[in-house]
């Protein structure tokens, strides 16, 4: 592990976001892992997209939803629920509910 300047750092959560805020981008305020706070709206997604050489976290804050992944089933998300994408995972996260939809994805690159 290289010796960057890395220090800790306390972020804040409770700013007000629209669809998204950054949490961690990778170098140079990190060593690699990613993530991000999401905000989706009813009826909305994410968008679908691939993990590729990656593996990402979701945690489920508030609402519910489901995730839908490429070659199988869907999922139902609510809080308290995590979901685990393995690399070269095509996915997309969806608002089933009435209220907003709210989770951190968290993601790192596969070496």
């Amino acid at each position: 592990m290289s010796k960057r300047n890395i220090k800790v750092r306390l972020i804040n959560l409770n700013k007000k976001i629209t669809r998204h805020l950054p949490i961690l981008s990778g170098p140079p305020k990190n060593h690699c892992l990613q993530s991000g706070l999401v905000v989706l709206q009813p009826k909305k997604s994410c968008g679908k997209h691939s993990t590729e050489n990656y593996e990402e976290l979701l945690i489920v804050l508030e609402g519910k939803g489901k995730v839908e992944i490429k070659g199988q089933r869907s999922f139902s998300i609510r809080p308290n629920v995590a979901v685990y994408h393995p690399p070269h995972t095509e996915h997309n996260v969806f608002n089933t509910g009435k209220e907003p939809l709210k989770y951190i994805y968290i993601v790192t690159k596969v070496v």
